[in-house]
């Protein structure tokens, strides 16, 4: 019983030093070391680089006055890591919100409708299930604004040998918004983040 007893104490300690601290991060001061993949810097980066020359282009002032109605369409993952592209548009998207000079639509996106709740009220109106709503709570047919402009795009990752131990990985951020009504493009932008590092470093 002893001998068990012990072994369960140094068991525990041994547990509890091989426990790492943990922190926060310091978002608005990271001065964490920069990885090979793409990190959340590397989006706030990107993002930020592509906004301010998407309101300095004034592509989102609407002659006719009035807010624009965007969409997102296809955002393509083209590097080795497992990226969900929903993280770089997040953010521009808000801001884009935030600018008041658009308006965002839920019901049509490049992998469908961002909010799948647009769709399921309509499936309840047209459906038996109805009946047990009230008419005047049901939503009416042709109430969905089409959208005027799409914003899609392409994050591209390449590597390439920089010298004898050392590798460079380029990652290319591309965005660009078009027209829905005569398919002209308003507005595009490319941003690289580029970072060299040990081949030993894995960027994906």
């Amino acid at each position: 019983m002893k001998n068990i007893v012990l072994f369960l104490v140094l068991a525990g300690v041994m547990f509890a030093g091989c426990t790492s601290k943990t922190t926060y991060i310091d978002t608005a001061n990271d001065e964490g070391k920069v990885v090979m993949g793409l990190d959340y810097r590397d989006f706030d980066m990107a993002a930020s680089q592509m906004l301010q020359s998407l309101f300095a282009s004034g592509a989102l002032n609407k002659k006719e006055g009035g807010r624009y109605v965007v969409t997102t369409g296809r955002v393509v993952n083209d590097t080795m890591q497992r990226i969900d592209t929903d993280q770089l548009m997040a953010k521009i998207e808000e801001e884009m919100l935030n600018s008041g000079q658009v308006v965002m639509t839920s019901a049509v996106g490049g992998d469908g409708p961002s909010d799948d709740m647009v769709y399921k009220v309509r499936e309840i109106r047209d459906s038996q299930v109805s009946d047990e709503f009230k008419d005047e709570t049901l939503v009416a047919k042709k109430q969905l604004i089409a959208p005027e402009l799409s914003m899609s795009g392409k994050i591209i990752q390449r590597n390439i040998k920089y010298d004898k131990g050392n590798q460079q990985v380029e990652y290319y951020f591309q965005l660009q918004l078009t027209d829905l009504a005569s398919g002209l493009r308003f507005w595009q932008k490319e941003s690289l983040i580029g970072k060299r590092g040990s081949n030993k470093s894995v960027a994906w």
